[in-house]
């Protein structure tokens, strides 16, 4: 048995069983037992080589288990670091973790990770994911160790050393012509998402800021009032209205960000298109009868309960190609549309920027790129005079 010092610390080396093992003194726990730290290896050196790393460790504060796996960080990750977050993105983070960051790298001891193991990681990726995909699968284990480092379980981040590779083109984002818009509106007077795809293509809003929308938060100006009042109390026999875009169908029922709640003054043919969304669900409801739930939504089934995202996909689809436009369509292009129709238009990138709730123009540039145009002449009266109304419309900003 020899005896070895590292730093403050004493302990032995030892042999047991096929190799030898370490154990350093760390003096007596609050139950007056001795404390110990072991560490085995084939030889002496890489036991001695162990007992120092981890005395390394000890004295930062790092209390990394000697199996603690990448794995396990992500598995503490997904279980305590998703809180607030939409469903379906929770579902996303936890298909890609499974699939693309525990098979290849799980087994990996946290504390062996190094950033060259990123790289490779991230690299044979290439060849399967998009690039936006790639990304993401980067930012779980980045956001996986930076919880294991709040734990003191790891001493720093290799992931956040590392830059991910480009990956697969994903498919990209598209927009409906003027002509394609107009075919596309003219079919689904005949559905019942009009009004939905109406709203969507005219303001802009996100398909889950429609979803989530409420009869309260669609509002007429009272003249005699000189103020906004919900339709729920108003009525539709007004000139002028509005949405609040205030909520979301995300984990916390807020928009994207802060700026993302707005008002916006609407089209004609959008609010033509809510009044007689107004009327049918009134009858739904009667029809319902004691089945209906109430929940105030603008956008709901018949039954009163809110609409299923891939229900309206599969809608929008069925529309989008009955019009002549073809199948490969979802619901979120329709504000890329909108925003490609006002850039043809001539409508301001500021002004876009701010009808669509970004925080400046630099988002609107990235996410739509494709669709804007060089600019120079605000939303719901460009509408208007796009989709034959014959009065104006303003559109504002949110109060």
């Amino acid at each position: 048995m020899a005896k070895i010092l590292i730093g403050k610390y004493e302990g032995t080396i030892y042999p047991e069983g096929n190799g030898f093992t370490g154990a350093i003194s760390l003096g007596f726990g609050p139950d007056g037992k001795r404390k110990r730290l072991k560490r085995k290896g084939r030889t002496k050196t890489e036991v001695q080589d162990k007992l120092i790393k981890a005395v390394a460790d000890l004295t930062s504060g790092i209390q990394s288990p000697e199996h603690y796996t990448v794995k396990n960080a992500v598995d503490d990750w997904l279980a305590k670091g998703l809180k607030d977050l939409d469903e379906r993105t929770v579902k996303t983070y936890r298909t890609l973790a499974t699939r693309h960051v525990i098979p290849p790298i799980g087994k990996m001891k946290i504390k062996d990770l190094r950033a060259d193991d990123v790289d490779d990681w991230l690299e044979g990726l290439t060849g399967k994911l998009s690039t936006r995909t790639l990304r993401t699968v980067h930012a779980i284990l980045k956001r996986s160790i930076r919880q294991a480092q709040a734990r003191d379980l790891v001493l720093r981040n290799v992931a956040e050393l590392v830059t991910p590779p480009k990956g697969q083109p994903g498919r990209p984002s598209k927009a409906l012509t003027q002509e394609q818009a107009q075919a596309v509106l003219d079919r689904a007077r005949r559905s019942r998402l009009y009004a939905y795809i109406a709203l969507s293509l005219m303001t802009g809003i996100r398909t889950e800021e429609a979803r989530k929308l409420r009869w309260d938060h669609v509002v007429a100006w009272v003249d005699e009032d000189e103020r906004w009042q919900p339709v729920t109390k108003a009525g539709f026999a007004h000139k002028r209205f509005a949405v609040y875009i205030w909520r979301s169908v995300r984990a916390t029922g807020d928009t994207k960000t802060k700026k993302s709640r707005r008002t916006l003054e609407l089209p004609e043919e959008v609010v033509r298109a809510l009044r007689k969304h107004h009327r049918r669900q009134a009858k739904d409801k009667l029809k319902a009868g004691a089945r209906w739930q109430e929940n105030g939504l603008v956008f709901c089934t018949k039954f009163g309960t809110p609409l299923d995202a891939s229900s309206v996909r599969r809608t929008f689809r069925t529309i989008a190609t009955k019009a002549g436009a073809g199948s490969q369509w979802t619901p979120r292009e329709l504000r890329h549309s909108f925003v490609s129709i006002m850039s043809d238009q001539g409508v301001p990138i500021e002004t876009i920027a701010d009808i669509c709730g970004h925080a400046g123009t630099a988002v609107t540039e990235a996410v739509y790129r494709h669709q804007l145009k060089p600019v120079i002449r605000t939303g719901a009266e460009y509408m208007n005079s796009i989709f034959g109304s014959s009065q104006s419309t303003q559109l504002s900003k949110s109060k």
